[in-house]
C-alpha cells in the first residue's frame, strides 16, 4: 500500500471516529431517549438541529467519498479490517473527552485490534 493509500484509509477511520464522537457529544445532554413514538419524534427533531449531530453526519458524507477513493486503490479485504482502528481511536477519544472507562480489558481488547490489523495489512 502506498502513502497516497494509507493515507485515505486513515482519513476514513478518523473520519468515522469523528463522526461517532460528534454524535455522542449531540445526545448527551438528553439522557435515554424512550423508544415511544412521541418521545422518538420529539428526539429526533430537537436532533436534527444539534451542531454535533449535524457535524456527525456531515464527517459520515466525507467518510464516504475518502473511503471510495481508498477502495479504487486498496483491496477490500485489507482497507475494511483497518477500520477496526476507529474502535481504538473512539474508546481512547471518549476516554479523554467524555470520562469513559478505559480499564485492562478494554485496553486488552484494543492491542489486540491493533496486532490483528497490523497482521492483515502485512499480509
Amino acid at each position: 500500500m502506498n502513502l497516497v493509500s494509507f493515507l485515505l484509509v486513515i482519513t476514513g477511520v478518523l473520519l468515522n471516529a469523528a463522526a461517532q464522537l460528534l454524535l455522542k457529544a449531540g445526545v448527551r445532554h438528553m439522557g435515554v431517549i424512550q423508544l415511544q413514538l412521541h418521545t422518538v419524534l420529539a428526539a429526533g427533531w430537537k436532533l436534527a438541529f444539534e451542531p454535533y449531530i449535524l457535524g456527525g453526519l456531515a464527517c459520515y458524507v466525507v467518510s464516504v467519498v475518502v473511503w471510495i477513493l481508498a477502495l479504487s486503490r486498496v483491496q477490500v479485504s485489507i482497507a475494511y479490517p483497518m477500520l477496526s482502528l476507529g474502535y481504538v481511536v473512539t474508546a481512547v477519544a471518549a476516554w479523554a473527552l467524555f470520562g469513559e472507562s478505559l480499564g485492562a480489558m478494554r485496553l486488552t481488547g484494543i492491542a489486540v485490534i491493533i496486532v490483528g490489523v497490523y497482521l492483515v495489512a502485512r499480509g
